[in-house]
């Protein structure tokens, strides 16, 4: 498997850049340049199996996690046009491919994910009102892929963050916005979830920091550490991986004497 992978990277790079015969061709080249960690040729080629079939299943839900890895890469703490728009094009894609297969898991993923993204760029209520459409996107996800690890962090990340508010803003959400959804959040589901999502994939880095910072919010320091202990003996594997190691160290720093 790892030689498959290997070949298909080494196709991408040394192939013309739009070389590929049909919108399958284009996707594989296109899945190819991701593991490549080269956004640019990936979204390329998406772009040109969309342009020769709108309604590829695998091209749209791909496409918007590319546009999300790529939105990624400029931190949260600018405001960026840029970004938002690469957000809001993902959600598009994203709620394409669900309507081109609304069976298939990833799709489900994609627009949960992509929803989430966007949601960063957008006032309170707003964000609120979307909170139930990430949280139903996940779960289907996993009813149809029970081993979708991406859609269990997702759920696990979406407890923790509504954990994370403060009682009043839970009570202005659910009390006068009309958000009973948050009554259904719990640090019991992020943990769970999130400790699934590492037990699916355990190779990948967020995972752990994210089950870090869960653990940390408990005040399981001892676990918070372990994790961060399996993270930094991986290997990267995601373009957003360093990044995810310095959010580790600083996680580490900051719990170094805590018990």
């Amino acid at each position: 498997m790892a030689r498959l992978r290997l070949a298909a990277v080494l196709l991408a790079l040394s192939a013309p850049p739009l070389a590929a015969q049909n919108a399958h061709d284009h996707v594989a080249l296109g899945v190819a340049a991701m593991q490549a960690h080269d956004l640019h040729t990936a979204l390329a080629h998406f772009d040109a199996a969309l342009a020769l079939d709108s309604a590829d299943y695998e091209a749209n839900w791909r496409a918007a996690i590319a546009l999300i890895d790529t939105g990624e890469l400029i931190p949260d703490s600018v405001k960026s046009p840029k970004r938002d728009s690469l957000y809001a094009n993902a959600e598009r894609l994203a709620r394409r491919a669900v309507a081109a297969d609304p069976a298939g898991a990833d799709g489900h993923f994609a627009l949960a994910a992509a929803v989430g993204r966007a949601s960063l760029t957008m006032g309170k209520k707003e964000r609120i009102r979307r909170a139930r459409v990430i949280r139903d996107e996940a779960m289907r996800a996993i009813e149809l892929n029970p081993r979708h690890d991406g859609a269990y962090h997702i759920l696990g990340r979406w407890n923790a963050e509504i954990m994370r508010l403060s009682g009043l803003s839970r009570f202005f959400a659910k009390r006068l916005l009309g958000a009973g959804i948050f009554s259904q959040a719990s640090w019991e589901a992020a943990v769970s979830d999130m400790e699934r999502a590492v037990a699916l994939d355990p190779g990948r880095l967020y995972h752990h920091l994210e089950l870090a910072e869960i653990y940390a919010d408990r005040k399981r320091y001892d676990d918070a550490r372990s994790q961060l202990a399996d993270m930094a003996a991986l290997p990267d594997r995601e373009i957003m991986d360093s990044v995810y190691r310095q959010e580790g160290a600083e996680l580490a720093r900051a719990i170094e004497k805590k018990k």
